[in-house]
């Protein structure tokens, strides 16, 4: 019989397995009071970090795995207990599971976040998880459309057909202001600033961002709003929705996926391309032409800079690809 490959998602259903919290220990888990200290953690990342419910459920778990490791060495260890050799002996035993990079990154990031709520609310002294390092990552680079690439898009669209309006003002706003899908498909008529030429954003975890709109995307907005969706009969709670589908209700991702796949099919582009594909171009283009990165992260609305200098690596590549292609010592045939 052939060896079945392990699925990452079956090595981390046999570590949740392995860490589950058994009867023998759950006197000891409570005793220890770390079921206090986890509520009080999920409550600090709901209240004050506004972070989603995924991204709580998943540091939850992995401090509760922390936790179960923890109660059941022989004395029994609480937050205060812990020690970093403790930490480095259970991120061992997390490795020893078989448990991918990524997954034991974010594990170390729970327990960092979770160690930094106890030292801000006074319930430890030191953070033994400070020190501790994650897993070197590959980082793969997104999918990027040209600046070409866009125009051939915009191109494809046959303006001869209802929706094309709205497609159109879809296209320009996803790239011109680097807007997630589920910001795109939120976006309020109430939240497009005209005069002041800037839209409100919903984002992650409700937070709100300002960010400017150009000239361009604005015109095919104004066109779409006074032209095809003033024809639509709006379903009642989306009368103030910006974006909507022929019933006068909001569009879904689905649809905003098959919008941007059709028009790539129609233009020739081979990428596979996806409205995430539009928010990278948009923070490529402007990395490439000088923006201030600090400035990108706010229109992307990134909690982190971090996770904004994967553009500049973008940048390098583009700049890299330049030199071997229009370089007479290059060392590439032209």
């Amino acid at each position: 019989m052939p060896h079945k490959k392990t699925t990452q998602k079956s090595r981390i259903l046999k570590a949740d397995a392995n860490f589950a919290i058994h009867k023998s220990f759950f006197q000891v888990y409570t005793d220890m009071g770390w079921h206090i200290w986890i509520t009080g953690f999920a409550d600090y990342l709901r209240l004050e970090r506004s972070l989603s419910d995924n991204t709580i459920s998943a540091y939850v778990s992995d401090v509760e795995k922390l936790a179960t490791f923890a109660t059941g060495k022989q004395a029994g260890l609480s937050p205060r207990d812990i020690s970093q050799a403790d930490l480095l002996d259970f991120l061992h035993r997390i490795h020893s599971l078989g448990i991918g990079e990524h997954t034991q990154a974010r594990i170390i990031s729970g327990i960092r976040a979770f160690f930094r709520y106890l030292l801000m609310e006074d319930e430890v002294r030191k953070d033994p998880s400070a020190t501790l390092e994650l897993p070197r990552l590959g980082r793969k680079l997104p999918e990027v459309l040209s600046v070409h690439d866009i125009e051939r898009m915009i191109a494809a669209i046959d303006m001869s057909k209802v929706q094309s309006q709205r497609n159109r003002a879809i296209i320009e706003t996803l790239y011109g202001c680097g807007l997630r899908v589920s910001e795109l498909i939120q976006l309020k008529v109430s939240d497009v600033y005209m005069r002041e030429e800037f839209i409100k954003i919903t984002g992650k975890g409700n937070k709100q961002r300002m960010v400017p709109i150009g000239r361009e995307a604005l015109k095919h907005i104004r066109l779409y709003i006074s032209g095809s969706r003033n024809q639509l009969t709006i379903a009642r709670g989306f009368e103030d929705h910006l974006f909507l589908n022929r019933h006068g209700k909001s569009l879904s991702r689905v649809m905003i996926f098959g919008i941007i796949r059709e028009l790539c099919q129609t233009a020739g582009i081979q990428k596979k391309a996806s409205p995430h594909t539009l928010r990278h171009s948009f923070a490529t283009h402007l990395v490439e032409g000088g923006a201030d990165l600090r400035a990108v992260q706010d229109m992307l609305g990134h909690e982190s800079i971090t996770t904004t200098e994967i553009y500049t690596h973008l940048s390098r590549e583009y700049l890299r690809e330049n030199l071997l292609s229009y370089h007479p010592r290059s060392g590439r045939s032209n």
